[in-house]
């Protein structure tokens, strides 16, 4: 029998589970009436061969950002389409598109226009572009910038380019709709960029409990069969998703992988205690990648840290420094300074992967004392992923003893 054919018959659970991912766009978004509106609104010019102004959408991970622009511009694509107008929409993510070449032959792509991966200057791609544009007049072209921040740091020459495309053809025009949850981008964007915006904003609040359960309950009644969520599933989900800030995408994600967890233990419902099973499993992989993104000496600090939570609750920074020293001799690594390893330490703690509190020692001054808020052997397994790491293990029961004798 091959071993595929168990999954070959039909999901208890699941009637359509695409709808439970954050690239679904559904045909309602609930509790997005007015930015809708005032996303059409300042779109509408399109309709009359106007050209709107830039847009710039704010707000937190996961308040609908993005599905509402993919929403909108779908409707004006058809009606676009209905008044024979020409529209082009490019959707550009610039946290994977993240270099001024790669973003400008994207759209240069996007618009027809075939270019190569490698072998051309930024400026030759940007005059492909230019080409483009003179033999479309009265075209409108749409580009949605989402993680537009991002380009802020790696690829600000591109939003430079595009923002003078219009001072340089005729009759055709470029708008750009920029999604960020960082309000204060524009800050450090050149003056250059910052004179041609003449943007619109808009800005989405995050959901509350009552409008995340509305969301859950509109994308569970397409997800799965009748009858198999338990009453308090979408509940809670809802209530843990609205203490991150109202983010329908954490709300989504663990209903998602709360059913899976139910059918792959062959239950026919999804429970309760799923959804608090999915929960332990998403932060366990939310931490993983943090944990895997670590510069090495991040990734040596929190090794030693794991160790000595193996033997103590609590422990200080001058009793973290000395063991991550010892582990830096194993790896053939210069230690960095005990200054430096603070500084480490502060970016765990911001990273909820360890808990550093500031106590006062009297006359012997103020030291800080660290806890591990994940488990250590958890942490020390995807550590031992990075190839650099991966003999430390053999190392550990002599770094214990070691810490011992230091210590007490």
């Amino acid at each position: 029998m091959n071993i595929f054919e168990r999954f070959l018959s039909s999901s208890k659970i699941f009637k359509n589970r695409e709808v439970l991912w954050h690239s679904y766009t559904p045909d309602y978004l609930p509790h997005r009436e007015e930015q809708i509106e005032q996303l059409a609104t300042l779109l509408s010019p399109i309709l009359k061969g106007g050209n709107p102004s830039n847009i710039f959408i704010y707000g937190k991970t996961g308040t609908g950002k993005t599905a509402t622009v993919r929403f909108v511009t779908k409707q004006l694509l058809e009606i676009c389409k209905k008044l024979n107008l020409n529209l082009n929409v490019v959707y550009l993510n610039c946290e994977i598109v993240d270099t001024t070449f790669r973003i400008l032959a994207k759209l240069a792509k996007a618009l027809g226009r075939d270019i190569p991966d490698t072998g051309l200057s930024i400026d030759q791609v940007y005059s492909e572009i230019l080409k483009v544009f003179e033999k479309r007049e009265n075209s409108k072209v749409l580009i949605v910038l989402d993680e537009i921040d991002k380009i802020v740091k790696r690829a600000e020459e591109a939003l430079y380019s595009i923002t003078r495309i219009n001072s340089e053809i005729g009759t055709a025009k470029v708008s750009i709709i920029g999604i960020t949850n960082n309000l204060k981008f524009k800050e450090s964007l050149d003056a250059r960029i910052l004179s041609s915006l003449s943007e619109e904003e808009i800005v989405f609040p995050p959901y509350n409990a009552e409008q995340l359960e509305d969301i859950l309950r509109q994308r569970a009644e397409m997800a799965f069969n009748d009858g198999v969520i338990e009453c308090g599933v979408i509940e809670l989900c809802a209530a843990i998703a609205a203490q991150e800030h109202g983010d329908a995408r954490k709300a989504l994600d663990l209903l998602r992988v709360s059913a899976e967890i139910a059918e792959r233990l062959c239950e026919d419902k999804v429970k309760v205690e799923h959804v608090r099973m999915a929960l332990k499993k998403i932060e366990c992989d939310r931490v993983s990648e943090t944990i895997k993104t670590l510069p090495v000496h991040s990734k040596i600090l929190l090794y030693g840290i794991a160790i000595l939570s193996d033997m103590y609750e609590k422990f200080t920074t001058g009793e973290i420094y000395t063991v991550y020293k010892r582990l830096c001799g194993k790896v053939g690594l210069t230690a960095l300074t005990q200054r430096r390893i603070s500084d480490l330490i502060s970016e765990l703690d911001m990273l909820g992967i360890l808990n550093s509190v500031i106590i006062s020692k009297g006359r012997y001054g103020r030291t800080r004392e660290i806890k591990l808020e994940t488990d250590s052997k958890f942490i020390k397994s995807v550590l031992e992923e990075d190839y650099r790491l991966k003999d430390l293990r053999s190392y550990e029961d002599e770094i214990k003893k070691f810490a011992k004798l230091i210590l007490e």
